[in-house]
């Protein structure tokens, strides 16, 4: 049985905060061997101080110029957006669509303005958000001496779908991926395609917990049979010759 605990009692994390020492101070009872770690972005970005202040922010003309094409968009969270951008993928309906430095693709460039202090703060993703989940998972360790998994997660639209998800932007300590290829179903059928991504699974089943008003930073999954490894999340970022949508 697979079990999804809620992690909570953090208090307001704070730029510069040791925030694996405050979750592995909020997780109720003993970890159990198996058991892995879901974290939110908007946390880990907190607290690495991954925040701009808009009223700091000088808006380019470039970043006035798409802000007017994006129907009046905040020019000074364009701005924002384009120093995290290395890419502008499309701009349309008030939309801006970018791949960040990180690699992924996403709106605005996961740039967001919601629960941090109201609207005059954005908080950007992590630079490096394997490297945060591998400070997590040894700060956890050193306190409870458990060493478990870690996953960084953050909302993302879907290209063919409504809806927002929660996927994988940080892995540590499993595989991002779990590979059927080659294997055969029950019924004996050669499997040919068939690459799970069960960082982005187990993300998405932390989110059930991690509603935007839930105060829930943290998930303990508990149950679930991960593969062990150095995984990261540029393993789930599909190279450009095999992406047919570029």
């Amino acid at each position: 049985m697979i079990q999804l605990l809620p992690v909570t009692g953090i208090p307001e994390v704070k730029p510069g905060d040791a925030l694996g020492e405050l979750i592995a101070r909020a997780l109720a009872g003993p970890l159990h061997p198996g058991d892995l770690l879901v974290v939110a972005q908007k946390v880990v970005s907190k607290s690495e101080g991954r925040l701009a202040r808009l009223d700091s922010v000088q808006p380019s003309q470039f970043a006035a110029n798409v802000a007017k094409r994006l129907g009046g968009k905040d020019a000074r969270l364009v701005e924002i957006i384009l120093r995290e951008t290395k890419r502008i993928v499309r701009m349309d309906g008030g939309v801006l669509i970018v791949e960040t430095h990180q690699g992924f693709v996403c709106a605005n460039g996961g740039v967001d303005l919601s629960n941090v202090d109201g609207g005059a703060t954005a908080s950007l993703l992590p630079v490096n958000a394997d490297r945060s989940a591998a400070d997590i998972a040894r700060a956890v360790e050193a306190a409870k001496g458990v060493s478990l998994p870690v996953i960084i997660s953050d909302t993302f639209g879907r290209p063919w779908r409504e809806g927002l998800v929660d996927v994988a932007i940080g892995v540590h300590g499993l595989a991002a991926l779990r590979d059927y290829r080659e294997q055969s179903d029950p019924h004996g059928y050669k499997l040919r395609a068939t690459l799970v991504a069960e960082a982005d699974q187990l993300a998405a089943a932390a989110g059930l917990l991690f509603r935007k008003n839930a105060q829930v930073p943290a998930c303990l999954i508990r149950g679930f049979d991960f593969q062990a490894g150095e995984g990261a999340a540029q393993h789930l970022l599909r190279d450009p010759e095999h992406d047919l949508f570029r």
